[in-house]
């Protein structure tokens, strides 16, 4: 079942082409609007299992286990990326999951965001993988985007975009509310990993710990309990107090949640429950973050979806964890992404590329390398080799040679 509707009430954005007539008065205004397009929501579930691989186009989260990437296909599924030859990667496999942001791998499990609900998919097989479970209704505040909300019978699968000319009377312009919405990862070959718990990149909103899930929405840091079989139950939500929540990094019993107005730091020594520890205010800005047992690391960019005008590093101190203090700031063009390994700092730093520090003296970063690159989005730097997420694809790169550090591959449209 397919349905059209037009999206009425949203001003998806103004191509400013216009012109008064001199006599009538009578303005063009260029307009481009996006129609949903609907399917009954069984068929789409029925439909959510691996298919032949797709071009990686808009690419967004992204999650590594053993041999395997996961990524992100913005608000469309997962691409499943055979990884055992870093130089000639092979893209074996498409996952189509409709308002797909966010993933993560435990063992033979892949938790992703379905809209509101969640799905867990067994990936023993990468080319034969199946949804076992959906926990609807898990994240209510997950929306479409566009002024729409989520239906039980019927699911937005994707969006045709039309340009129309609309007249208007100068004196009585149309008007529009609401705005554009930017959207916002051989066959009998098995995942496997020496660590059941894969890694996932610094701009996630999930996590996994202590055989838990955690994810968090603008405002709630949610907890499902891993069953034995990988199954997961909801545990319960933890309120923020906060409605510009970001990101969350696991680091041992803690876990280190981004905000656009600052940094938090909850204990899951009890993993079921969740207790703020402690927290670190900085200005209006996008905030991804990341750890080590001695500093916390935050980026800290302007943009339309956080407000500010700040671009930088912050660098804090844990020694008091109820209390993280600044170390020292570096200025950044859009700091994006960031991954650490031993005394390497990887960051993402938008359409300035990926840079590359020794982060040994973090009073006195020194730049590495600086790799030109349009639209960096995140990075996992990983046993010499570095996954980064840019505007055009997934590009590895080798670091095991600090000397010479080259690109691996690059996986583009």
């Amino acid at each position: 079942m397919r349905r059209l509707m037009y999206a009425t009430t949203a001003l998806l954005i103004i191509a400013g082409l216009s012109s008064c007539m001199k006599d009538s008065c009578e303005k063009y205004r260029g307009y481009t609007f996006y129609q949903p397009i609907y399917k009954k929501a069984s068929e789409v579930r029925a439909n959510i299992k691996s298919k032949p691989p797709l071009p990686i186009v808009e690419p967004g989260k992204l999650f590594i286990q053993g041999n395997y990437i996961f990524l992100n296909e913005k608000d469309k599924g997962i691409h499943i990326i055979d990884n055992r030859n870093p130089a000639s990667p092979v893209n074996i496999s498409f996952v189509d999951i409709p308002g797909n942001l966010d993933l993560a791998v435990q063992g033979n499990k892949l938790y992703a965001d379905f809209y509101t609900t969640l799905v867990t998919l067994d990936i023993t097989n990468p080319l034969d993988i199946k949804a076992v479970k959906f926990d609807d209704g898990v994240f209510p505040r997950r929306n479409y985007g566009y002024g729409f909300v989520p239906d039980s019978d019927l699911i937005i699968t994707s969006w045709i975009r039309r340009d129309t000319m609309i007249k208007e009377s100068c004196s009585q312009p149309v008007i529009w509310y609401n705005s554009y919405m930017d959207y916002a990862v051989s066959t009998n070959s098995s995942v496997k990993s020496s660590s059941p718990v894969g890694k996932g990149g610094s701009m996630a909103r999930f996590a996994l710990a202590k055989n838990y899930l955690y994810t968090v929405s603008n405002s709630d840091l949610s907890v499902f309990n891993l069953t034995p079989e990988l199954l997961p139950e909801f545990s319960n939500t933890v309120h923020l107090n906060n409605w510009s929540i970001e990101t969350i990094f696991p680091l041992k019993d803690k876990l280190f949640i981004g905000s656009s107005t600052g940094m938090y730091v909850f204990n899951i020594q009890d993993p079921a429950t969740p207790v703020k520890e402690g927290e670190f205010f900085h200005v209006q800005s996008c905030d991804p973050v990341i750890a080590d047992d001695t500093y916390a690391y935050v980026t800290l960019r302007s943009g339309n979806s956080c407000g500010g005008t700040t671009n930088q590093l912050d660098i804090l101190k844990l020694n008091d964890i109820t209390n993280p203090s600044l170390v020292r700031s570096y200025p950044f063009k859009n700091p994006r992404g960031l991954s650490k390994d031993g005394d390497l700092l990887f960051i993402c730093d938008g359409d300035d590329g990926l840079k590359i520090f020794d982060a040994s003296d973090v009073t006195n970063l020194k730049l590495i390398k600086q790799i030109k690159l349009t639209g960096t989005y995140d990075v996992i730097a990983d046993n010499g080799k570095a996954l980064v997420v840019a505007k055009d694809g997934l590009y590895q790169y080798s670091y095991s040679d600090l000397n010479k550090i080259y690109l691996l591959h690059a996986m583009t449209y």
